[in-house]
């Protein structure tokens, strides 16, 4: 449908955005949606309020308060009800528009404005310093992979596994590596990634739980590699102050000295900036790279007579086949022993997703640094593997003495037709030089050999510098969630990129009390098994958000798969077992340690992780399944809704029904607002969220559910139809005993006699709890509540005085109420159930006390079950019902039979039940017919002389309950009994309280009168 042109409106002055008045114009002052009304404009002194700063925008050709989508309307929104900035609400747009006093320019207040003009007049903010991909993460990952291993390990695995197996060997860690770096691009690209690096992308994956386990010892990994990468270099100066005789103390505290004094100028740089610690990378970078060529140089460099003495011949093919296959040596020689040593030297891709927060687009950067990294540094080990392999023979003496002429007798070995005999030392095992024994060989074959030892300084000051600036980034973002107590302090940051200088000096402290130990020997497994189980739990994140099929996992990196990261994650997991068992369970045990605390403290956060959406699925799955099971009576459980109203004003009745269903079955609290339906809504949206806290706080586990009806009973109807979900439906309705029912009025009578008729009419089983000090406590804590419960007419009744804290539109001061202690959360001691299990409801009167005494508070509790019987066959009736007790298994041994039931009552409590109902008689003896009829259809819960002589029987019956029971029962922990019903149409309401009042008056314990709905809860077959 074509809209209508736009009317001519004033100039406006919200700099091109206007303020217009909307399609509810026509609701509002009875004009059509175009026609502009006083004070719709963007220049009116009364301008429409919206929710957050809502800017109305000229945008279709008409005139909208909706906006288009813009950037600021998605951020920073955390729920799935979180209202963005500035986009108009539900009710701004369909309900009417409120105005509020004060001028406002494009939605701002004059209070906004004032702020905005303040915020204008400051100077900017110093703009952070960010990295692209190649500073920011290519270059900071290859720094952190390659190390020393580079330079002294890999000639040495070449020569024991041969050239194929160590590139197998390279190949499978990098598929291992390449696997995370496509977990971790997925990961980072579904959304906006923060500062937190490693901790950050698991945590927000996984939630709390595991995030905060692996991002506290992944930050002490990082620290701890500062020390190890450290010592390296300060072990490397050292032997070459020995080589020069020029010792500063002795071998061990020369590595202390110059570990302390390398470390101290590493976190002098860090301490700098960001940028001066990204200038220094580059230099090692640089310096590595200069090596590098230094050696493929002298490998094509002819090899002088002191290299071909230690085995250096240059390319040669016959070298290449020779070290093509394995030869294996020592006790380390064998492939998976070889891979145990290599495979650390793969790790280090975290290093640039370590830094997020100082990328400028990490979902870009992460991704493609990280696997430009791994892709670049598996070349250069490939390289290095198959040239210093196709140069190099295995075994050399080095001695200048053993040149011999081609073809001499007695000379084994490929060197021999190079003019060298090595047959000596090789036979002997005692040759000095070659691929297998010495590990400076790529030394010996560069053109130049201090770069080599500068490349080695290179590599290891380099890692040692990228770990010193992990491990501070990781736990600034774990100390700021604030998942561990003690740990805030570091979270603080300065200066304009928000430096964790106290994280700095910790991780300082860390590294030199680590140094100062000169032996790391120990430690390195553990460093690498919690870089494994990093590792690990990020190809499971991916898996696990893969899974899960949350509509929120929409990673813009495509080039994953779900199942490679599952392999990716066991194959880690095998892979820490491979390198040292004993670090890999001293990993996993702090990691379930660490685990097992977060899970206890239940932290205060919300990430959208995957083990939410995984939690959803399960719960759908299982009850969607839960309807194709066939009900049998062997697996009823008592699923209970009850009407607690706002559950904190009756905790009572919530802790009678939460103790027997916990970790059991169903328990669904209702509140029915009562009110027109526009108005209560919002008082129902704000007070739910709070009204399950504060459930949870209690430990309740239960759901909570309200409605908004003009009265109770249709409420309660709404309940009883809507509540619960397939199979997971309630079928008991639990409710308190309503103790003012003499005083309320009779319409207020009649309805909550109504409710207990309409739960059995949809074949509901009932329960209600009466307690000597009742149960709303609404007036102290001085909150609305429903006017057809109790205390709202007379709160007096069940309040204690003073005044509540509490206001039902503030669910934060909802939860955080002091809890109200009651008789179900103490320890009841060697007391007595008793249950009087006076008529057959199918078993419900027996199952809950049963339910109740497997809890511990109520396990010491004897059971005694009451029934009625005559007196001359109280043998064989109390026989008849041990058997049956005993065929159902619930453990009830004592039984006593009433033989008295049925005698009559003493005047005095005859007198006063008649007393009772006196107020509610009609007392039509002696009226005629029509008048009696006219009365009883405008009073329908009087009770008529007819009705009085025909109930009176059952009248008296309760009567003398009343008595047994002060007789039996005085000193109970709680009484059963089975609740009498009233037929619909033939007992008047009035009269049916009056049985309910009248059997549990005066009694001290708890009373619950429970009726079945008639079906079997208990049977004694096993089919």
């Amino acid at each position: 449908m074509a809209e209508l042109p736009a009317p001519e409106l004033p100039p406006a002055r919200c700099s091109g955005r206007f303020t217009i008045s909307t399609l509810l114009g026509m609701e509002e002052g009875g004009r059509g949606p175009y026609v502009p009304t006083e004070g719709a404009g963007c220049d009116s002194a009364q301008p429409t309020h919206l929710s957050g700063s809502t800017f109305c925008t000229r945008t279709f050709g008409y005139n909208t308060v909706d906006v288009v989508p813009a950037y600021e309307h998605y951020a920073n929104s955390t729920g799935v009800g979180d209202a963005g900035k500035g986009r108009p609400s539900l009710a701004d747009l369909h309900s009417i528009l409120k105005v509020r006093g004060g001028s406002a320019v494009n939605g701002l207040s004059e209070a906004g404005l004032e702020e905005v003009a303040g915020e204008l007049g400051r100077a900017p903010a110093p703009e952070p310093v960010r990295f692209g991909w190649v500073k920011g993460v290519m270059i900071r990952c290859m720094l952190n992979i390659w190390g020393v291993i580079l330079y002294l390990r890999l000639p040495w695995i070449t020569a024991q596994a041969g050239i194929a197996l160590t590139w197998l060997i390279i190949l499978m860690s990098v598929t291992v590596t390449t696997i995370t770096g496509l977990s971790i691009s997925a990961i980072s690209t579904n959304g906006k990634v923060k500062s937190g690096g490693t901790y950050f992308l698991i945590s927000r994956s996984l939630g709390p739980e595991l995030g905060g386990s692996i991002g506290l010892i992944f930050a002490f990994a990082n620290a701890v590699a500062v020390a190890m990468h450290t010592v390296g270099f300060a072990e490397t100066v050292r032997d070459l102050l020995q080589e020069h005789n020029s010792l500063i103390v002795d071998p061990t505290n020369d590595i202390r000295i110059i570990g302390v004094v390398t470390v101290t100028v590493l976190l002098g740089i860090s301490l700098a900036g960001m940028e001066w610690e990204a200038k220094a990378q580059i230099l090692f970078f640089l310096v590595i790279l200069v090596s590098f060529i230094n050696y493929l140089v002298g490998t094509v460099i002819p090899a002088t007579t002191e290299k071909q003495a230690k085995g250096f011949f240059s390319y040669r093919a016959d070298i290449f086949a020779q070290n093509f296959v394995p030869n294996w040596r020592g006790p380390e020689g064998s492939f998976f022993g070889l891979f145990s040593i290599f495979f650390p030297s793969a790790t280090g891709i975290l290093a640039g997703a370590n830094i997020s927060g100082d990328l400028k687009d990490p979902a870009v950067a992460i991704p493609k640094g990280t696997l430009m990294a791994i892709f670049w540094t598996t070349v250069s080990y490939l390289v290095l593997s198959a040239t210093i392999g196709a140069c190099v023979v295995r075994d050399a003496s080095g001695s200048l003495n053993d040149s011999v002429v081609v073809g001499s007798p007695g000379c084994e070995g490929l060197a021999c037709g190079f003019g060298w005999n090595f047959t000596a030392c090789a036979q002997r095992q005692s040759c000095r030089y070659g691929l297998s024994n010495y590990y400076q060989s790529m030394s010996m074959v560069s053109g130049f050999g201090p770069l080599i030892t500068a490349g080695i300084f290179g590599a290891t000051l380099s890692s040692a510098l990228a770990c010193l600036v992990s491990a501070p980034k990781v736990f600034q973002c774990l100390c700021r969630d604030q998942l561990y107590p003690l740990i805030g302090f570091f979270g603080k940051g300065y200066g304009r990129n928000s430096e964790p200088i106290r994280g700095y000096m910790l991780t300082y402290v860390i590294a030199v009390g680590f140094i100062l130990i000169a032996e790391l020997n120990a430690i390195a497994p553990i460093i690498s098994n919690f870089f494994l189980c990093s590792y690990a739990l990020i190809n499971f994140s991916c898996f696990h958000a893969s899974i899960t099929n949350s509509p929120g996992w929409r990673p813009s990196f495509r080039y994953y798969s779900k199942w490679a990261a599952l392999f990716g994650a066991v194959i880690s997991v095998v892979i820490m077992f491979l390198l040292t068992w004993w670090a890999a369970l001293i990993a996993f045990g702090i990691v379930i340690f660490l685990l097992g605390y977060v899970l206890y403290k239940k932290p205060d956060v919300n990430w959208g992780s995957s083990m939410q959406a995984s939690s959803y699925n399960m719960a759908l799955t299982y009850s969607v399944g839960l309807s194709e099971v066939d009900e049998h009576i062997k697996n009823y459980r008592p699923q209970c809704l009850v009407l607690t109203g706002p559950p904190n004003f009756r905790p009572a009745l919530v802790d009678f029904v939460g103790t027997f269903t916990k970790n059991l079955s169903l328990m669904l609290c209702g509140n029915v607002v009562i009110g027109p339906w526009k108005q209560k809504m919002l008082e129902s949206r704000l007070t739910a969220d709070g009204h399950t806290k504060w459930l949870m706080k209690r430990k309740i586990k239960a759901f909570y559910t309200d409605v908004v009806a003009e009265d109770l009973r249709s409420g309660v109807q709404m309940l009883i139809q809507a509540a619960g979900l397939g199979k997971m439906r309630p079928n008991i309705l639990v409710l308190g005993y309503k103790r003012n029912w003499q005083t309320v009025s009779p319409q207020s009578l009649e309805d909550y006699v109504g409710i207990l008729h309409d739960a059995f009419d949809f074949k509901y089983g009932v329960c209600l709890l009466r307690m000597k000090e009742g149960l709303n406590v609404s007036r102290v804590l001085q909150a609305h509540v429903n006017p057809m419960f109790e205390a709202a007419e007379h709160p007096e009744e069940n309040g204690t005085g003073g005044r509540g804290a509490l206001d039902t539109g503030d669910a934060t001061a909802l939860a955080g109420e002091p809890q109200a202690s009651t008789i179900f959360q103490s320890e009841q001691g060697k007391k007595t159930i008793d249950i009087y299990w006076l008529f057959d409801d199918g078993g419900l009167t027996l199952l809950i006390p049963y339910l109740l005494r497997r809890k511990k508070r109520w396990g010491k509790c004897k059971i005694r079950v009451f029934v009625g019987g005559q007196i001359n066959r109280m043998d064989e009736e109390r026989k008849a019902i041990v058997s049956l007790l005993s065929k159902f298994r619930l453990g009830f041994h004592e039984v006593h039979i009433l033989p008295d039931i049925n005698q009559k009552p003493r005047p005095e409590h005859i007198k006063r039940f008649d007393d009772l109902i006196t107020p509610f008689r009609l007392n039509d003896g002696f009226k005629d017919e029509a008048t009696v009829t006219e009365l009883r259809q405008g009073c329908p819960w009087k009770i008529s002389d007819e009705e009085v002589d025909k109930n009176r029987a059952k009248s008296l019956r309760q009567v003398r309950l009343n008595e047994i029971l002060l007789d039996y029962s005085r000193d109970a922990a709680l009484i059963a009994i089975t609740l009498p019903v009233g037929r619909k149409g033939r007992c008047p309401s009035s009269l049916y309280m009056a049985w309910l009042e009248t059997l549990s008056q005066d009694l001290r314990p708890p009373v619950i009168l429970t009726r079945g709905n008639q079906e079997n809860v208990l049977t004694f077959y096993c089919q």
